[in-house]
């Protein structure tokens, strides 16, 4: 048996902390492995070709109008599928809304959304810390959403888990070496770094990311000896480090949308404090709501000790986002409607629902908007993404609405 050694010399190898180091050694090393043989360095992920009633449908004009100006040669022309039918890649989509916002100044906002001189980065927090609240589905599918709409955005993973960074194509322990993530650009020490060189670009255009791994944990390990010291005070306070970072990208960016860890911890206080927007994902079962009602009282605690501190948080809009909900299910639809008539119009309207659609697109490193037709049942995959796109237009309204625009 391998002898483990730790700080103060060899451990015991019967002793719990030896054989968790080992087991942890061994996992690590059989993950790598698996990850070597099915995602080899060459083998990059990419985004689907979009087809010709989808893009219409992206852009806001008719099959007929696109298929006139393939036609007459205007705006980016598309490639031809295997079955002869008109394809789009996601950039020449977003090419297609700079042509018709150039063509129809008008409406350039219409076809072309991102935010003009005036209009505030939004961030956008997704926060909750009962685990299975689908929060990173939602960060995820919120994310591909907005970038589909032309708009540019960041994801940044927060969680240690790094669940949103290996869907987005990064894998956490082959890619993402130390102070690779969002830990490197807080920290205090003189190994801090500028937050553009933790930013990576993602197979999905428009969608760039701040990947997350294990490292991340260290913040909240260092955060209180900060505090102590009283070194660091204004934009350098504990609290107030991410947003001080993102103001040095917002040239770049029209959204940020930020997956907060799992738990109140020092990371999803400046998730929290940096947000414009907040999401509050919660499924629609009593121990979920009892979880994030602590959740609530927690935070109110802490942010009425972050406004005595000088450090007030405020937010354009406020939303719970109902998930992996069941329609037919009758305790799902009272603890729903209970939910609605206490918090109204907080409560955003389209809920998210439980379906094989999302779960299968999950195996196979997806989300709906990557599946290609056929991969689960029509009338499964309608319901299932007709549930997501409602649920996100509604924040991407509230959005818009910050911007003035309706």
């Amino acid at each position: 048996m391998e002898q483990v050694a730790g700080l103060d010399g060899p451990l015991d190898p019967n002793s719990t902390r030896a054989k968790i180091a080992r087991f942890s050694s061994l996992l690590s090393t059989q993950i790598k492995n698996n990850w070597q043989l099915n995602y080899p360095p060459e083998a990059r992920k990419q985004l689907r070709h979009f087809s010709s009633s989808e893009v219409a449908d992206l852009v806001g004009i008719s099959p007929a109008a696109l298929r006139q100006m393939s036609l007459d040669g205007e705006g980016p022309q598309p490639e031809r599928s295997d079955g002869n039918r008109r394809i789009y890649t996601l950039a020449q989509v977003n090419e297609l809304r700079k042509f018709l916002a150039a063509k129809k100044p008008s409406h350039a906002t219409a076809y072309d959304p991102r935010r003009r001189d005036g209009d505030m980065m939004q961030i956008i927090a997704i926060a909750n810390f009962k685990g299975g609240c689908a929060k990173t589905t939602t960060a995820l599918h919120l994310s591909q959403f907005l970038a589909l709409q032309g708009l540019r955005v960041l994801a940044i993973d927060l969680d240690t888990q790094a669940s949103l960074t290996e869907m987005l194509g990064v894998q956490p322990v082959l890619e993402v070496g130390d102070n690779e993530t969002v830990f490197g650009v807080l920290r205090y020490d003189e190994e801090r770094r500028p937050l553009s060189e933790v930013i990576r670009p993602t197979y999905f255009e428009g969608l760039d990311i701040v990947p997350g791994q294990s490292e991340l944990q260290y913040f909240d390990y260092e955060t209180p000896a900060a505090i102590v010291s009283n070194k660091y005070v204004g934009d350098e306070y504990f609290i107030r480090r991410l947003a001080t970072a993102l103001r040095s990208v917002e040239d770049r960016y029209d959204v940020v949308v930020i997956d907060a860890p799992p738990q109140l911890s020092y990371l999803t206080l400046n998730a929290v404090f940096a947000a414009t927007g907040l999401i509050i994902p919660v499924q629609s079962a009593m121990i979920d709501v009892a979880s994030m009602n602590q959740f609530l009282y927690m935070l109110d605690e802490m942010l009425e000790q972050m406004a005595h501190f000088g450090a007030p948080v405020d937010h354009e809009f406020l939303r719970f986002l109902l998930t992996r909900h069941v329609p037919h299910d009758v305790p799902q639809v009272n603890i729903a409607a209970m939910l609605r008539s206490l918090f109204g119009e907080s409560v955003v309207t389209a809920a998210v629902l439980e379906t094989t659609a999302i779960t299968n697109a999950g195996l196979e490193n997806k989300t709906l908007y990557e599946l290609e037709k056929g991969a689960v049942g029509r009338d499964t995959y309608n319901r299932a993404i007709e549930a997501v796109n409602a649920a996100n237009s509604e924040i991407y309204k509230n959005i818009l609405k910050v911007w003035g625009r309706t």
